[in-house]
């Protein structure tokens, strides 16, 4: 019996930029290749970044870049990346001049920090480490549709990755593979996405999003020990519903919860702020993005796109 996958599943090819970002200088696109047997390549020793540029009224500008740098460096000290030979601002200046000298007017940025090629075997710690940069143009995640009309999920078979296992505080290349076995059973079964569940069998967070849920107009989303990675627009989901006076709370959040809840909606890098309209084939509230999910979006595309004052220090201009 042959698979279903939605639309989604065929996504276009990355539109090659002119120039990335590699130790400090700039290459072409097409020369940023490492070599087959280099440690991340055979063992999966990666960190890395997903950021935004948004166009706005001032030009071009990178959503909480520092706090973005700040993770990376986070996930680097975890898997003992410590020694990059760049600061913190030297490669928040290196992403805000790539995005110059590739004159993008809103982009998504990749930065990674990687075990080059070196010794073979575990222990990449003789490794070099290179840091690598790109950006290119990336519309929204989820589909166009998807802000408005909301995605279709279930809950997969595959548990997220367990406490003391891998740290899921770092965003390493090799976490996502798990990512990978959620995300393509869900798309396997005709859904756009899938949610996983904690080893202790609680909501955890989708493949690459963090997760909310509006019940009696009060937000509820899962604690870091649930072992979902701390997302940054997750941590600005949380800012904006205290702007807003909308409660909210982190705290466990049982599977059925997702049932009976008056809304739901994904959070991150790519996906922005978007609703789900069905987890498991049952409807959430009444089948379309919900209010407090289009309050949290508007005020959230309002601070990017420029609209409204950057009032927390959030956009990182370009020019």
């Amino acid at each position: 019996m042959p698979l279903y996958y939605p639309a989604r599943y065929n996504e276009p090819i990355m539109t090659p930029t002119d120039k990335i970002w590699r130790n400090g200088h700039f290459i072409p696109w097409h020369d940023a290749t490492i070599h087959v047997l280099s440690h991340v390549v055979n063992y999966g020793t990666s960190v890395f970044e997903g950021i935004r540029c948004y166009s706005t009224p001032a030009g071009p500008a990178i959503f909480r870049l520092r706090d973005h740098v700040r993770r990376m460096l986070d996930s680097a000290r975890v898997y003992r990346m410590e020694d990059l030979g760049f600061t913190a601002e030297e490669l928040a200046g290196a992403m805000l001049e790539l995005v110059r000298v590739n004159r993008m007017d809103a982009c998504y940025l990749r930065p990674i920090v990687l075990r080059g090629y070196g010794e073979m075997g575990v222990n990449g710690l003789k490794n070099p480490l290179d840091v690598y940069i790109a950006c290119w143009e990336w519309g929204k995640y989820l589909g166009d549709e998807a802000l408005a009309q909301g995605v279709d999920v279930c809950v997969s078979s595959w548990t997220r990755i367990a406490p003391n296992t891998l740290p899921a505080l770092a965003k390493a290349g090799a976490n996502y593979m798990n990512s990978q076995l959620i995300k393509m059973e869900a798309l396997a079964n005709g859904y756009s996405e899938g949610i996983a569940l904690d080893a202790a069998g609680y909501v955890s967070e989708g493949s690459g999003e963090n997760i909310f849920v509006v019940r009696d107009g009060r937000i509820l989303t899962p604690p870091l020990g649930a072992s979902v990675l701390p997302g940054i627009t997750r941590d600005s989901v949380v800012r904006l519903a205290a702007d807003l006076g909308i409660p909210l709370a982190e705290t466990i959040v049982p599977r059925e919860l997702l049932y009976i809840a008056d809304e739901v909606f994904f959070s991150g890098t790519a996906a922005e702020i978007t609703p789900i309209r069905s987890v498991d084939r049952i409807t959430v509230g009444k089948g379309r993005r919900g209010p407090v999910t289009e309050q949290m979006q508007k005020e959230f595309f309002a601070i990017v796109q420029g609209s409204k004052p950057d009032r927390h220090g959030w956009l990182s201009y370009v020019a």
